[in-house]
């Protein structure tokens, strides 16, 4: 197990920012920043033991310091929050208190707003162990950043060990009722970004998502997605419906996970380079996007991105749960601790 630390570059008001690069001894290599705790590059052997970044990422800090890359907010890799998803009008209550956020996405408040966690500093610190080696970010998000009430500390571990599995420990306390949502917002590309996504396999065990209406907001229903392209719970490839769909892929599978067990949300395989990534979470729900709002994007280094470069499996609580009462609870009340968490395992078929 090895864990370096480089000067990744100055960020847009001069702060020093680090790349963390943790690797074991199986050829697995993870380059985080704590620049939105984003996850810039996994390196995986494929199934010939070449090794390439598996995930949509830039080589230089200044590439997500763009105004290009703002604007579009495609969010490669980050941590997202406070509340990952979309909340409807950017409203919402808390007893008889109504809060209003930032509108970032149509109608509707998108990852946190503006300046979402996705877009901060976070403090690191370095954990080394005889079986893994990791990087724990920590941030204060203060009382209404970004419209959002209570002072929030919030804790993110990413750690790897040698059984290949990437762990994202998440943890907050708030000192005023809040609402939070986390999750990672990684985009993989099994063929080391050569290419789109559409001729992966993927495996969602759910059979069920939230409805939908146009913006994407749930209307507080609940579908069966048997005998629609929704429909995962056979393995098939992502392009095999998705020209039924107008943008892709951009909605929440339900979990079977009233207990907040760890389970397998899902299974992404690509048959030329033999890789895998198997996803467990203790979270409700994991939101399947496809990428279809990627911008045409080039970094400094030759990075290309567009639309289908990549496909993000980002496990969360369901997108405007604070609106709907019938839904998992996203509420954070002082004195209580929230914790979960997310594996990413990497294999070869």
């Amino acid at each position: 197990m090895e864990l370096k630390r480089d000067v990744f570059g100055n960020a847009r008001r001069g702060e020093k920012i680090f790349l963390y690069t943790l690797t074991n001894d199986h050829g697995i290599t993870i380059k985080i920043t704590n620049y939105g705790g984003i996850i810039t590059a996994v390196k995986t052997p494929d199934k010939s033991g070449n090794k390439t970044n598996i995930v949509l990422g830039f080589k230089a800090l200044e590439d997500y310091l763009t105004d290009s890359y703002i604007e579009n907010c495609p969010c490669f890799g980050c941590i997202t929050g406070r509340y990952a998803n979309r909340i409807s009008k950017g409203k919402f209550k808390i007893g008889n208190s109504e809060y209003t956020l930032p509108i970032n996405n149509g109608k509707n408040c998108l990852h946190g707003g503006i300046t979402g966690f996705d877009k901060v500093i976070w403090a690191p610190k370095r954990i080394e162990k005889p079986d893994l080696v990791g990087v724990e970010m920590k941030y204060r998000s203060l009382h209404m950043e970004e419209g959002f009430p209570g002072n929030l500390d919030v804790t993110v571990t990413y750690s790897l060990n040698h059984k290949n599995e990437l762990h994202i420990d998440y943890k907050a306390v708030t000192d005023r009722e809040t609402v939070l949502n986390l999750t990672n917002h990684t985009y993989f590309n099994l063929k080391g970004n050569e290419g789109n996504i559409l001729d992966h396999t993927l495996f969602i065990p759910s059979k069920t998502r939230t409805v939908n209406d146009g913006d994407l907001i749930p209307t507080g229903d609940f579908s069966d997605v048997s005998g629609t392209p929704f429909d995962f719970t056979t393995p098939s490839t992502i392009g095999s419906k998705i020209d039924l769909l107008s943008d892709g892929y951009d909605l929440n599978y339900v979990l079977d996970n009233p207990n907040s067990k760890l389970v397998k949300a899902g299974l992404l395989s690509e048959e030329s380079s033999g890789r895998t990534v198997e996803v467990f979470t203790t979270e409700p729900g994991i939101q399947l996007y496809t990428g279809y709002y990627i911008p045409e994007i080039q970094g400094k280094n030759g990075e290309n991105f567009s639309r289908y470069s990549g496909v993000a499996l980002e496990t969360q609580h369901y997108p405007d749960s604070p609106n709907h009462s019938n839904f998992p609870t996203t509420l954070l009340k002082p004195g209580e601790i929230f914790k979960s968490k997310t594996i990413y395992k990497f294999g070869i078929k």
